[in-house]
């Protein structure tokens, strides 16, 4: 029967040295059998467990000395036995663990890198230049700080809460957004095999039952719009401008058009003996292609427009390529700055008192249909480029309305200058 080791304390195990050689001593310390401290040459103490496994020897490592106590290595040492009487080896265990954990790093992928990986192969698809920025930056001044470090694989749905709660109630529409990127990334880790599970920036039957709904917390604000009474003056001072943005900015008024579909027009979407502007689906927000009338104002305008060798931009900037968003949004604060130089209170919204911009025009021109013309509202959100009723109804509506559009643009012209702003073409049947 082996000798049963005498039970060391703690102080006795602190006051173990090295016997001397190369090699290093070993010390047994009782307690449980097989338990040892191992003393190298240079003085360090570590803890091994001596046993035999499927008929093999193994010393069993369980850690490094004072960071394991003494009373720690019995416990340890007392786990692993019961593991072999199990059957189970806790060297072959410990392999397989690291195995399986250096596995996963393998295929792990981090969230930053996972957001490089998925814009690589999505960005192409986006419409414009900002909306591919405005997808990088929310994502990296959000999300990045928080979870870019993590593996896709290891983000929960709190990991998702610590993005978007700070700036839920605050900025609710970037953090709706941002929501939506979060799902689409995740999604994507998913379907490429990095994770497994539900995904926890889903809103529908998950965030929606811990945060309240958008609606709830935010108001939306449309963008001001210049007041009808005021629509003449404005058009007066806006034609005296000079520059290419003050053109885009005239040109969009009249065609009641987004900026980035004005200020990415190219010459080759224009058809000037026809007076048709045709936008394809790519560059539209419903993904459609869109047809513009051009009323006989619009053509001069574009006709005295120069053209620039080797750009086919209808409104190039100075420097080349397309304008700005800004270049015309700068005409419009230029043009406010001048009113209120001049004593006036300047081109203001009459709903929310703040000065007017390019879109704006847009809600402009809604009123003018809605308040001063009776032309039918569907052919003022189709002149706008919006969807206009159920998905059957547009299935069986195979005219755009661009001829009588043609006419409604045209008095429309005519109430942006002053001119008989009262007298609207009345169409047919309409009392």
């Amino acid at each position: 029967m082996p000798k049963k080791a005498r039970e060391l304390t703690a102080l006795d195990v602190k006051r173990l040295t090295h016997g001397g050689g190369r090699s290093a001593t070993i010390h047994a310390v009782g307690g449980v059998a097989g338990l040892v401290m191992q003393v190298t040459p240079s003085g360090a103490k570590s803890w091994l467990l001596r046993a035999r496994a499927g008929g093999r020897r193994r010393e069993i490592g369980l850690g490094g000395f004072p960071d394991v106590t003494l009373a720690a290595a019995r416990d340890k040492a007392r786990e692993a036995r019961a593991k072999l009487e199990a059957g189970v080896d806790p060297v072959l265990e410990r392999r397989t663990a690291r195995s399986a954990l250096a596995a996963a790093h393998a295929r792990g992928l981090t969230f930053a890198d996972a957001v490089d990986r998925y814009l690589e192969k999505r960005l192409a698809e986006f419409r414009n230049d900002k909306h591919k920025r405005q997808w990088r930056s929310t994502l990296d001044l959000y999300a990045a700080p928080k979870i870019g470090g993590m593996l896709v694989s290891d983000i929960a749905l709190q990991d998702v809460l610590r993005v978007l709660e700070p700036i839920w109630s605050e900025k609710t529409e970037t953090a709706t957004r941002l929501r939506g990127r979060l799902e689409s990334i995740l999604s994507w880790a998913t379907v490429a095999g990095h994770r497994t599970g539900d995904n926890p920036a889903r809103w529908r039957g998950n965030l929606d039952a811990i945060l309240p709904k958008p609606s709830k917390v935010a108001t939306v604000e449309n963008h001001p719009a210049i007041a009808l009474d005021d629509a003449g003056r404005w058009f007066a001072e806006l034609r005296r401008r000079e520059g290419m943005a003050a053109r885009a900015v005239e040109f969009l008024a009249l065609c009641a058009s987004r900026s980035g579909e004005v200020r990415g027009a190219a010459w080759g979407e224009i058809d000037l003996s026809k007076k048709l502007w045709i936008i394809p689906a790519s560059r539209m927000k419903m993904r459609a292609e869109h047809r513009v009338p051009l009323t006989d104002e619009v053509v001069d305008l574009l006709k005295a427009l120069p053209r620039f060798k080797g750009s086919d931009f209808v409104f190039p900037a100075v420097r080349g390529g397309a304008l700005s968003d800004m270049s015309l949004s700068a005409v419009m604060r230029r043009m406010q700055e001048g009113e209120v130089r001049a004593g006036r209170s300047g081109f203001l919204d009459p709903r929310n008192g703040r000065p007017a911009v390019p879109h704006g025009l847009r809600s402009t021109f809604r009123d003018w249909t809605a308040e001063r013309t009776d032309y039918p509202r569907d052919m003022a959100e189709i002149a706008l480029s919006h969807s206009v009723g159920t998905d059957v109804e547009r299935a069986y509506r195979r005219s755009d309305m661009v001829e009588k559009r043609r006419a409604m643009m045209t008095a429309w012209g005519r109430f942006l200058r002053g001119e008989a702003a009262a007298k609207v073409v009345k169409l047919r049947g309409r009392s």
